[in-house]
């Protein structure tokens, strides 16, 4: 295997993304913050105290931080034995397998949110390797995690596809020199995503029309085939 597709998980490959944005905003409330929760889903996908931080003001009680993320984590956690996968998200992993590419997860989920992440895509049998917010010191929109699932796949950044659904995925798979492909699916607008091209609505659509994807373009380069798309193109 000499080639790498990395993927994002919350509201790539399972659908959290607005189950993390009311955890959150309970957590705010609890702490005695009024935080939109519009405002809260454009942060979500950066590290737990840098979300908190770009939420709220400067010159806050910052000793308050530690719990605002833990009510987070409580809250949130009610979700893990029910978390719903994205559809055809298993399937599409196992796809990509089938056809070469080592298939590595970067997100900022660990311990037992990761396993419950893993439970609902069902789909191990494809996945390579993880890296999780334990193995990286800063988490998107930083290249660290991304860099290290290339240093897990064994590939460098120009053999390799990164899918994520937020603006912060993208910077970071911009910075480590990594092929980004956006989907809609987590709820970001599309125009916030539109420098990275949101190429797909969702894991099923980008399985769908895989053949014709950026994810295809970046195979048959690497085989030495000739440019073109053999199924729909986006």
């Amino acid at each position: 295997m000499d080639r790498a597709v990395v993927f994002d998980v919350d509201g790539t490959l399972v659908d959290t993304n607005h189950l993390h944005v009311t955890a959150w905003w309970e957590a705010f409330r609890q702490a005695g913050h009024d935080v939109m929760m519009h405002d809260i889903h454009r942060a979500v996908g950066l590290p737990g105290h840098d979300l908190i931080a770009r939420l709220l003001p400067d010159g806050r009680d910052t000793g308050q931080d530690d719990g605002i993320s833990a009510a987070h984590k409580t809250l949130y956690a009610t979700y893990a034995d029910r978390l719903p996968a994205l559809p055809d998200a298993g399937r599409l992993l196992r796809t990509l397998a089938e056809r070469g590419w080592t298939v590595v997860l970067a997100t900022s989920a660990s311990g037992g949110e990761l396993a419950a992440l893993r439970r609902a895509i069902d789909a191990d049998d494809a996945i390579t390797a993880t890296a999780g917010a334990d193995d990286v010191s800063e988490g998107k929109p930083a290249p660290e995690p991304v860099e290290r699932a290339l240093e897990l796949a064994g590939v460098p950044a120009d053999r390799a596809v990164f899918v994520g659904d937020t603006v912060w995925d993208m910077k970071a798979a911009t910075r480590a020199g990594v092929l980004a492909v956006a989907l809609r699916c987590g709820g970001i607008p599309q125009d916030d995503l539109e420098e990275a091209g949101a190429a797909a609505r969702d894991p099923a659509d980008l399985l769908a029309r895989l053949d014709g994807s950026p994810v295809a373009g970046l195979e048959q380069r690497l085989e030495g085939a000739p440019m073109g798309t053999r199924g729909p193109s986006y």
